[in-house]
């Protein structure tokens, strides 16, 4: 019977597929929140319940992470893959929650565009985490996601000078900044997924 010296870890790729799913429902959620005529409020706390459950995989991967002696790939890669899709998560939640706390009603149609965004880079990496056993196929992964945060920074400036035109009196000028600055941040966190794991590829080809 041979010893394997190098075991896989498995449960690290269930959990960061676990986690890309988890952020699909964040998205999706996203998208209903900004509908008109949605229950936010629900809907802030399934997005709540998504964070959490993010939280606890996060964890989990971290907890792992310290107990193992053999990972999968490099340790460090490990850590900032998990802190990448996290901030990911918590980006988006921040985003639903400031939408309810500060009864921003009527958001601008271009925000639509920014969740749309969002919500196909969450499918791209969803699809991306089972790849992470064979590292092969993602290198359309990276440089679709990479076009995407470039479309979310057009949109985000679109939205930056509407915002500023007047249209819009001061104090809801500061709400719905900050909702699409933390939709931006969102677009910006899926890019550093992308790009860990496009280091994490190079190393390992």
């Amino acid at each position: 019977m041979r010893l394997r010296l190098t075991p896989r870890e498995d449960s690290y790729y269930e959990l960061f597929a676990e986690t890309g799913n988890n952020l699909v429902t964040a998205a999706r959620l996203l998208v209903e929140i900004i509908s008109d005529g949605a229950d936010r409020e629900g809907l802030a706390e399934k997005m709540r319940a998504c964070e959490h459950a993010g939280d606890e995989r996060t964890h989990a991967i971290m907890h792992r992470l310290n107990e193992s002696f053999v990972t999968p790939f490099d340790r460090e890669d490990i850590y900032r893959l998990a802190s990448n899709l996290d901030d990911v998560m918590d980006f988006m939640e921040e985003a639903a929650d400031l939408i309810v706390l500060y009864q921003v009603d009527q958001l601008p149609k271009e925000v639509v565009r920014q969740v749309e965004v969002l919500e196909r880079a969450a499918e791209l990496t969803a699809a991306a985490m089972p790849r992470l056993r064979s590292m092969k196929n993602l290198k359309e992964y990276w440089v679709e996601i990479n076009r995407l945060e470039n479309q979310a920074d057009q949109v985000y400036r679109r939205l930056l000078a509407r915002l500023f035109s007047g249209e819009y009196d001061a104090l809801m000028v500061l709400k719905m900044k900050e909702v699409i600055d933390a939709l931006e941040h969102a677009a910006d966190a899926f890019e550093h997924v992308a790009n860990t794991i496009e280091s994490i590829a190079v190393k390992e080809s």
